[in-house]
């Protein structure tokens, strides 16, 4: 594992230093280090443009990526389907309403107020489902099965705003949901680093508490697990993570669902190692695709949203094909 980990901390430095120095305005290698270190011959706008624009677009892309990877990690132990992301508990689709609601509905709502109807929207989503799925203890099947159908229609219900919204408003929230960073400042990495400092921490605690669940229902009450009142603590702590990543960047999908089959492959089912790598793999996935968004076509930039669209849709249709013969 060691090496691993090791050779993705390679990778996302590679990813670090390409999104510092590509962009509108290129900065040579040499220019690059003397600003980082603030030597006194280095020019004072190369500070403004890596320090005020590009290292918080990375950083907060890195951390989108990490919350939603373990996000997948989790999704996939407590439904223990190989197929599960985040957006089964309703995460996407109730974010994507409650912003496309505080637009259409408010005019001119101020942007700050977006990211936090996503994740109260993501959250309310979640609740519903887990209540309506109850019925003496719940089931990964039910929550799998509720999850699809409110999300489905939140997402009429989003279609139907954006058919009757002013044309300038379903832009603004389209431009939300298309899932980017280029909004990125310190304060939103400062926030989204200090909001995910408990779920993580309480999910590094529940690591045992993976293990065991994903075993199924009767073999884990059978160890002695409280199977209802975990999986209610990790969805919320799931709801916790991915809401607030979504609320960062808008709908990054297929990195929760990607990440952990990786993490999976390299070293092993045990949750111990699952979820730092999956971290790891998370981060460089959403570094990558912004990086790639921003100057494959240059000037002109595609969401980071879209890219790793383009990438996990062919990437699930691999897992259906592979788990074909799986039985339901």
């Amino acid at each position: 594992m060691t090496r691993i980990v090791g050779t993705l901390f390679m990778v996302l430095t590679g990813l670090m230093i390409a999104g510092l120095s590509y962009g509108d305005y290129p900065i040579p290698l040499d220019q690059l280090i003397k600003t980082i270190l603030r030597m006194p011959d280095a020019p004072a706008y190369l500070d403004m443009i890596v320090f005020d624009l590009r290292m918080p677009r990375l950083l907060l892309s890195m951390l989108v990526g990490a919350a939603l990877a373990v996000a997948g990690a989790i999704t996939q132990a407590i439904m223990r389907n190989p197929l599960a992301e985040p957006g089964l508990l309703g995460i996407n689709a109730g974010a994507a309403l409650a912003v496309m609601l505080v637009i259409v509905a408010f005019k001119n709502a101020p942007v700050s107020l977006l990211p936090w109807a996503g994740f109260l929207g993501a959250g309310a989503m979640a609740m519903m489902i887990y209540l309506l799925s109850w019925r003496n203890g719940t089931a990964s099947l039910r929550i799998i099965l509720i999850g699809i159908g409110l999300s489905s229609l939140a997402g009429a219900a989003s279609t139907v705003l954006s058919t009757y919204g002013a044309i300038t408003d379903v832009q603004r929230a389209l431009i939300w949901l298309s899932g980017s960073v280029y909004h990125a400042d310190w304060t939103y990495v400062r926030t989204l680093a200090l909001w995910l400092v408990g779920p993580v921490t309480l999910t590094l605690f529940s690591l045992r508490q993976l293990d065991l669940i994903c075993f199924g229902d009767a073999v884990a009450h059978g160890l002695g697990q409280r199977v209802n009142l975990v999986r209610v603590l990790m969805i919320s702590l799931c709801t916790l993570i991915s809401g607030a990543a979504v609320a960062a960047a808008g709908l990054i999908g297929f990195v929760g669902l990607i990440a952990p089959h990786i993490a999976r492959r390299l070293v092993g089912p045990g949750h111990r190692r699952i979820l730092p790598v999956s971290a790891l793999i998370g981060a460089v996935l959403v570094m990558a695709a912004d990086l790639l968004g921003r100057t494959v076509i240059a000037p002109s930039q595609l969401p980071a949203g879209l890219v790793t669209a383009l990438i996990g849709a062919p990437f699930f249709g691999y897992l259906l094909w592979k788990h074909r013969h799986v039985p339901a």
